[in-house]
């Protein structure tokens, strides 16, 4: 007589969204929020060209990596600022936050450090004295030399020496002495930038950081379909340019 197979019982499956389940998968998202705050606050963050204030150094269309750590960052919803390696020098090109349009991010090069006297004649640039050499700026003749009333900012901090009736205009003016915890910025598209010359000098504090990596370029204007991704500019992805 033979024995009858007895069916083996299968063991019933877990459902498919368990407790354990759901607290892993918070536990993950909270992890990776928290790396990602870290990361944008004390470590880096990015920026997206939008004007042509930078040309040729940096295009519109550029997406910039940027270094926080070298100048210091500050702790959100504090006066605390974690100290940086580093100062900012003549040449940096740096990104902070504009006094003249608050919440709103520029970069632009830093050309006066505090103490520094600076004049411009004839749209050429001079720091204490000596004309300093700027391969990078872009001229246009095409647009005309003015004067602009937001220029006068400028009269609270000039040098003994400026004349008498001081008028400036964006390509001659000074000489203005940069005061303490405080940098004079320019574009360096200069006959086309709205930069210090305008609106005045940046303080320290609101420095975010110094231009690191170019992660990602495309041409904003290209007569394309899909142009984030027809009209990419792989050649300018890599390390800051000077």
């Amino acid at each position: 007589m033979m024995a009858r197979s007895r069916k083996t019982k299968r063991p019933p499956a877990p459902p498919r969204f368990s407790r354990a389940w759901f607290v892993g998968w918070i536990r993950s998202l909270t992890l990776a929020a928290v790396m990602l705050f870290f990361f944008r606050t004390f470590l880096f963050a990015s920026f997206v060209i939008t004007s042509g204030s930078m040309r040729e150094t940096l295009l519109v269309g550029d997406f910039l990596l940027v270094n926080k750590v070298s100048l210091g960052s500050t702790i959100p919803f504090t006066d605390f600022r974690v100290p940086g390696y580093a100062e900012p020098e003549h040449g940096d090109i740096i990104v902070f936050r504009a006094d003249h349009s608050p919440g709103l991010d520029i970069v632009k090069r830093t050309v006066g450090l505090p103490g520094d006297t600076l004049h411009m004649v004839r749209g050429v640039l001079y720091r204490n004295g000596s004309e300093v050499d700027e391969p990078y700026v872009l001229r246009n003749p095409r647009i005309p030399d003015a004067s602009d009333a937001r220029m006068l900012w400028q009269t609270a901090h000039l040098s003994p020496e400026a004349r008498p009736g001081y008028h400036p205009t964006r390509d001659n003016w000074g000489p203005i002495v940069v005061p303490g915890e405080r940098y004079f910025m320019l574009g360096d598209n200069r006959d086309d930038s709205f930069d210090s010359r305008f609106w005045g000098f940046v303080e320290r504090k609101k420095m975010r950081g110094t231009l690191f990596f170019i992660y990602y370029s495309y041409d904003r204007k290209a007569p394309k379909p899909a142009r984030f991704l027809t009209a990419m500019r792989p050649e300018r992805i890599g390390p800051s340019p000077d």
